[in-house]
C-alpha cells in the first residue's frame, strides 16, 4: 500500500476577498470528486489570492498514484490555467 500527497500552492490574481477565493476552491473541489482522492486546504487560509492543497491517494504502486495525481494536477491546469505556483509529490508507505 502506498500514500502519495500532492502539495499544491495556488496563486489568485482575480481574488479580492476570502468568499471569492473560496468560491475558487470549492470548484476545483468539486471537479476533483471524479478522481480517487481526498483534498483539502491546508495553507493560507487567511490570504486572499494564495492558497495551498493537500490531495491525497491511497493505491497498490507508486506509479499508480503517480499518475493519478499527475491527472489531478493536468485536471487544475486546465480549469484555472495559470494558478499552479508549485506543486510537489511525497510517497509514504
Amino acid at each position: 500500500m502506498v500514500v502519495a500527497l500532492l502539495s499544491v500552492e495556488l496563486f489568485l490574481p482575480g481574488s479580492g476577498s476570502l468568499k471569492d477565493k473560496r468560491m475558487v476552491l470549492r470548484r476545483l473541489k468539486d471537479r476533483l470528486a471524479k478522481f480517487n482522492v481526498a483534498v483539502a486546504e491546508v495553507a493560507h487560509q487567511d490570504l486572499w489570492q494564495r492558497a495551498g492543497l493537500a490531495i491525497a491517494t491511497v493505491s497498490t504502486s507508486e506509479n499508480q498514484a503517480d499518475r493519478e495525481l499527475a491527472a489531478v494536477a493536468s485536471e487544475i491546469e486546465r480549469l484555472e490555467p495559470g494558478l499552479i505556483t508549485r506543486t510537489d509529490v511525497q510517497f509514504l508507505r
